[in-house]
């Protein structure tokens, strides 16, 4: 215990360190001379004995598992007292009437109430429209809502796209917080692009000043131990997440349970005592599903969390000879009958059609005025976006994360119309339009990719069931001319490898003889980065924890990409404009942007702002996570920002 406590002290400035290996380590500092200034021996008269807490007695006897608990309670004591830290901080510089202040949240306790009797409303409105697939989205909320009152734990909404899983599993969460005395809902999405979305779908229900959006965009990366300026301490790095409400990334959750970053943990405390629902589920990367899953268990176990995941295509985490590692899930869905649900939901068929280049689906899309082209990387997308307005096709739209998140929900906005009016309306986009985007096409084209993305892409296609199932195709297809990212390739086989096995493959029989195939294949492999043997116990030397080598490591997207700000609309031109007002928090800032934020290459980045198409406007002591577009024609509104046209030969262009 007190070795824990001691990572927490070494690490409240510079980051958690690890154990050996080099400056900087727990054993290198800890054999540096502790001096302490005799004043404050008569403060330091602590007892030792009965240090480590009650839950300590209940860790796991195996040492890998014993280990892992003692480091997750690490990471709890350090987010704990990093975060005292920065309040302490922010209360004196405001009171000296030197900064503002970030906003005090009202408890989701005071606030329940109120919550459910809004979301009650709402659903009343919604109760009055007729339908077969409104009924059974009221059948699917109904039951989940009467799960409430089971013990906190883990469990799982296994609903089909389009079955209403968002509000289902908002319902239960706060009956559940009520039942129980849940702190807080976090709510973490897969990707940025639907973040809004759901968003949205909250303050709409619960109130506009009640949920907190927190995004990955931009944040701060240094672990400079050295800058100690009050200017430094004043970044209140991003959020506390101390609102009744929270909706994130998957990355921003995840990273930040094995972060070492004071900036990155500082929120973890605050998850404790939280209902956590992971919508879209299967997104959770495969080569870290084994220390995700031990997360997962550490929070249901010791921390008062309940969590919640969710999806359509449940990625079958609960024990099974394929994954002896699994959670306790056994009994806990709070769906009613998934696999009769699965069965009435079907609403697509999906054919493989082999090899299909550009010229050939360009061909097939010009015989729907409304059609769906989902392909794996930017680059496509923008290649076959191009040749389809060369070709002269009608009503083609452009979807990607070249845009940035305020643009694609203009876009999205557009998509809709065409498609509610019956206009002309072919969108060629990347894998961000899948998870939980609400449209719905008669026809869609898939690069091929794991079956738990395929079916996804076909929640995008006769998705309020308006239409005949045979003629609701999703046509899967290799495109010869464009590799798949080596992150998919192996899922590409898992899937190939159930193709002949199944009739329907959007059945939960097919799901989880995909996912089988994706176990047995990975094995070790969920670990791909050896995160879970980085935390150790030795008899003799007590704890080795390696916290900041998993903090680098631990990586839920291997794409190293850089922002930059496209200050386009007005609420981002004054946020902008206020960087450099040193009294305004970068946190408060970093949410005004980043809707606005664009992720690019590095080295993209790096030639923009040297060629003179970006710049860091802000003050240096805000960081490097402010550069801010400055030559506007680089971002075309069909298109996005087009960091190739500056002339930059040779920068590659990342998979997203």
């Amino acid at each position: 215990m007190a070795q824990v406590i001691g990572y927490c002290i070494l690490g409240h400035h510079a980051g958690l360190p690890d154990r050996l290996d080099g400056p900087g380590t727990f054993d290198h500092r800890m054999k540096q001379p502790q001096a302490i200034d005799p004043a404050w021996m008569d403060e330091l008269q602590a007892e030792i004995a009965g240090l480590a807490p009650d839950m300590v007695q209940r860790f796991p006897t195996d040492r890998a598992g014993h280990a892992f608990s003692w480091a997750f309670m690490g990471r709890m004591l350090f987010s704990a007292l990093v975060d005292a830290d920065f309040a302490d901080t922010e209360r004196y510089y405001v009171a000296l009437g030197e900064r503002e202040a970030d906003r005090d949240w009202p408890a989701l306790s005071a606030l329940i109430d109120d919550f459910i009797a809004r979301f009650d409303a709402h659903m009343a409105l919604l109760s009055r429209q007729e339908g077969m697939l409104n009924s059974l989205r009221r059948e699917v909320l109904a039951h989940a809502r009467a799960g409430a009152g089971r013990k906190p734990g883990l469990f799982t909404l296994t609903v089909p796209t389009g079955g209403g899983k968002t509000l289902a599993s908002l319902g239960f969460a706060l009956d559940h917080a009520r039942r129980h005395g849940h702190r807080r809902i976090v709510y973490a999405i897969p990707f940025t692009g639907i973040i809004d979305q759901t968003a949205e779908i909250f303050r709409s229900v619960l109130g506009e000043g009640n949920v907190l959006e927190h995004h990955s965009s931009i944040e701060e990366e240094s672990f400079d131990a050295k800058r100690r300026e009050r200017k430094d301490k004043l970044k209140l790095a991003m959020e506390d997440w101390a609102a009744p409400v929270v909706v994130t990334t998957t990355v921003q959750l995840f990273e930040s349970l094995f972060a070492a970053r004071p900036s990155r943990a500082r929120k973890l405390h605050n998850i404790a005592g939280s209902i956590v629902v992971l919508d879209e589920a299967q997104t959770l990367p495969k080569a870290l599903l084994m220390p995700i899953m031990r997360a997962l268990e550490e929070l249901a176990r010791r921390y008062g969390c309940t969590v919640v995941l969710c999806t359509a295509t449940q990625p079958a985490l609960g024990k099974r000879p394929e994954l002896p590692g699994g959670l306790p899930l056994e009994g806990r869905e709070l769906a009613p009958d998934p696999r009769g649900l699965a069965a009435k939901l079907a609403r697509t068929r999906i054919v493989h059609a082999g090899d299909m280049d550009d010229a050939a689906l360009l061909d097939a899309l010009a015989g729907h005025d409304q059609a769906l082209v989902i392909v794996n990387s930017r680059r496509h997308a923008l290649e076959l976006y191009l040749r389809a307005i060369e070709t002269g096709l009608e009503g083609v739209v452009h979807l990607t994360t070249r845009q940035y998140a305020a643009h694609r929900r203009r876009i999205l906005a557009d998509v809709r119309d065409r498609l509610k009016d019956g206009r002309s309306c072919r969108l060629i986009a990347t894998s961000l339009i899948e998870a939980g985007v609400d449209v719905d096409f008669p026809v869609a084209w898939r690069a091929e990719a794991g079956l738990d993305q395929i079916i996804q892409a076909a929640g995008r296609v006769n998705r309020e069931g308006r239409r005949d199932r045979e003629s609701s195709i999703v046509t899967v297809f290799n495109p010869p001319a464009h590799r798949p990212p080596a992150e998919i390739r192996g899922l590409i086989g898992d899937m190939k490898r159930i193709i002949d096995k199944h009739a329907d493959l959007t059945s939960l029989a097919a799901v989880e003889d995909y996912f089988g195939e994706v176990y047995w294949r990975m094995g070790e492999g969920m670990d791909g980065k050896k995160i879970l043997g980085r935390f150790m116990l030795n008899g003799r030397t007590g704890c080795h924890f390696d916290y900041r080598t998993v903090g680098q490591d631990f990586r839920m997207v291997e794409s190293g990409l850089a922002p930059v700000i496209v200050a386009l609309d007005e609420e981002a031109r004054k946020a902008v404009d206020r960087l450099r007002v040193e009294a305004i928090p970068s946190g408060l800032l970093a949410r005004k942007l980043q809707s606005s934020v664009v992720q690019v290459p590095p080295k993209a980045r790096d030639l923009l702002i040297g060629n003179g198409h970006a710049a860091f406007v802000a003050p240096q002591w805000r960081g490097d996570q402010f550069a801010v577009l400055q030559t506007a024609s680089l971002y075309r509104p069909d298109v996005g920002l087009l960091w190739e046209d500056a002339g930059y030969p040779g920068v590659e262009d990342m998979i997203f």
